[in-house]
């Protein structure tokens, strides 16, 4: 059996997103989580805030902030998702003990 760690995943959504989109975005990787045996997952909406610099043109942007407890493979099988996804703008992972 492998060790969960504490993590925290947070993801800047483009601002043109319907709110259905949004929600099926963060649906998505709340999926992926629960799928892959993440424990403790809190998720939250962090809001639309504006961009201290544009990123793509883009001058806002949504956060979304994912806490939960999960093996490294997770963290690896988000992200290249999050790459690849064009609404994402950016997106950064932590660990925590």
């Amino acid at each position: 059996m492998q060790t969960l760690m504490s993590y925290e995943t947070i993801y800047l959504l483009k601002p043109d997103l319907t709110e259905d989109a949004l929600l099926k975005i963060v649906e998505q990787y709340q999926g992926i989580l629960v799928e892959r045996g993440a424990k403790n997952i809190i998720i939250e909406n962090r809001g639309r805030r504006h961009l201290k610099y544009p990123i793509n043109r883009v001058k806002d942007g949504v956060y979304i902030q994912m806490n939960y407890d999960a093996n490294g493979e997770v963290i690896t099988l988000i992200e290249k998702s999050m790459k690849i996804n064009e609404s994402i703008i950016r997106y950064m992972t932590t660990a925590h003990n």
